[in-house]
């Protein structure tokens, strides 16, 4: 078996085990994953995606949403190259940024729409070993899922075979689990509503356990006050520097 085909069986392997007895978390999962990117982008912070020798805990992501969205790669509809951010929802797609880094998103909303979450940033909290030896002996803990390219490049994922994977039945190479706790309060509540209550808990007096604000390196009125769709738990050393773009419209 050559060392590729060992790490895609190493990868469906740990889908499979995330997946084991996970019936009711993926309900509840699919169901936060029926809204659009926009609302349920805040609930994925603190889920897991495990898959390929490692698991990362995320931190930080960002909405995109195709129909009124100028920044999303949907806006002006299907291509070849984004076809699968119109899949299902708990669908995998990923693309390819500065040529260089491949960035995931998780797909939300009904099939068609165009609505994904990016991943920005992660905590490894399994497989250090391996993200390291993907991302380099120098670099930080903190700083190895930091950013979108360097999450998927602590992921392991490749352009082209992972993009279209399902996220959820373990099929594909990934398994996203929901954050503790949140299983239940999906099970108990609207997943809207309980995006809502999310948003709103403080880590201490004045203080959001979410923080929100506009997109990192989007220009026009995308990357503006318009659309503060970046979200991220406060204070955690993972979280990726804000970097306004040049050309951002407020």
């Amino acid at each position: 078996m050559s060392a590729t085909s060992a790490e895609g069986a190493e990868g469906r392997e740990d889908a499979a085990d995330a997946t084991a007895g996970g019936t009711a978390a993926t309900a509840a999962l699919r169901s936060l994953l029926e809204l659009p990117a926009p609302t349920s982008a805040p609930g994925l912070l603190g889920a897991t995606i495990a898959g390929k020798g490692v698991t990362l805990r995320i931190t930080e992501v960002e909405a995109y949403w195709g129909p009124t969205d100028p920044g999303s790669h949907g806006h002006r509809g299907m291509t070849e190259r984004n076809r699968h951010l119109f899949g299902r929802p708990g669908t995998l797609y990923a693309y390819r940024s500065y040529g260089i880094h491949t960035c995931v998103n998780v797909v939300s909303a009904a099939e068609g729409t165009s609505s994904g979450s990016l991943l920005r940033a992660a905590e490894v909290v399994d497989g250090g070993p391996v993200a390291r030896e993907r991302r380099g002996d120098g670099v930080p803990s903190a700083a190895l899922a930091r950013g979108p390219g360097n999450l998927g490049q602590a992921l392991g994922a490749v352009l082209g075979t992972d993009d279209g994977t399902s996220l959820l039945d373990g099929s594909g190479p990934y398994v996203l689990t929901l954050a503790p706790g949140l299983e239940a309060r999906l099970a108990a509540a609207p997943p809207a509503a309980v995006v809502d209550e999310l948003l709103s808990e403080d880590v201490r007096p004045g203080v959001r356990r979410i923080s929100r604000g506009p997109r990192v390196g989007v220009g026009g009125t995308a990357g503006g006050a318009s659309f503060p769709w970046r979200w991220w738990l406060t204070g955690d050393p993972t979280v990726s520097s804000y970097r306004r773009h040049k050309c951002a419209v407020d």
